[in-house]
C-alpha cells in the first residue's frame, strides 16, 4: 500500500488514477477483440471506444491548462478504430504528459478560456472558462466516471473487475496483534 502520500495534490490525486488505470487495463488487456468492441446499452457503448474517451478529454483538458486549444481532430482519435495495444502505448506517453502539466502549474486559481470546437458543447458557438484546477478536477473525475462504465462492461463479459477506490490502492495499512 501507499504511504508516501504527503497530503492532496493535483499530482498525488492523478498518480492515484494512473494506479487504478494499470489495474483496469491488466483486466483488458488479455480482451479479444470481439469482447473489446461489444456494444453496450451504457457509456460509449464499447470498452473501446469508452477507453478511447478518457485519454483523448486528458490530452483536451491538458492542453486547455497550457493555454493552447485542442482541435476535433487530435492524436486519440485514432485509437476508435485499433485494438488495445496501440492506446495503452499512446496513454503511457499521455500520462507523462499530464504530470509535468500538473506539476508545472502554479496557480490553480487562473482562469482560463476556450473555444470548444462547433458541435461539441453546443450547436452555436461559446466561450468556456473555468479556472486551471477545475479543469484538473474535471480532466480526473472524468476519467473515474468512464473507468465506472468500463468496469460495469467488463463484469458483464464475466470478468471480475474488483475495486479500485482510492481507500483501497492508496491508504497506508499494518497489521495490528488480535
Amino acid at each position: 500500500m501507499m504511504g508516501s502520500e504527503q497530503g492532496f495534490t493535483p499530482i498525488a490525486f492523478y498518480e492515484y488514477l494512473v494506479d487504478a488505470r494499470r489495474k483496469l487495463l491488466d483486466w483488458v488487456r488479455p480482451l479479444t477483440l470481439e469482447q473489446y468492441t461489444k456494444e453496450f446499452p451504457f457509456g460509449k457503448k464499447t470498452i473501446r471506444d469508452t477507453l478511447v474517451e478518457i485519454p483523448r478529454a486528458e490530452w483536451s483538458y491538458g492542453t486547455r491548462l497550457i493555454g493552447e486549444s485542442p482541435s476535433a481532430e487530435h492524436p486519440f482519435m485514432k485509437y476508435y478504430k485499433t485494438d488495445f495495444a496501440p492506446l495503452e502505448g499512446a496513454w503511457r506517453d499521455l500520462a507523462d504528459r499530464t504530470r509535468r502539466i500538473l506539476r508545472e502549474e502554479r496557480d490553480w486559481s487562473r482562469m482560463v478560456e476556450w473555444r470548444p470546437p462547433a458541435g461539441v458543447v453546443s450547436t452555436r458557438p461559446v466561450i468556456m472558462r473555468a479556472s486551471a484546477g477545475g479543469i484538473a478536477i474535471q480532466m480526473m473525475l472524468h476519467e473515474v466516471h468512464h473507468r465506472a462504465q468500463v468496469m460495469a462492461m467488463l463484469r458483464q463479459l464475466g470478468i471480475p473487475a474488483e475495486n479500485l477506490d482510492y481507500s483501497i490502492l492508496k491508504f497506508e495499512r499494518r497489521e495490528v496483534p488480535a
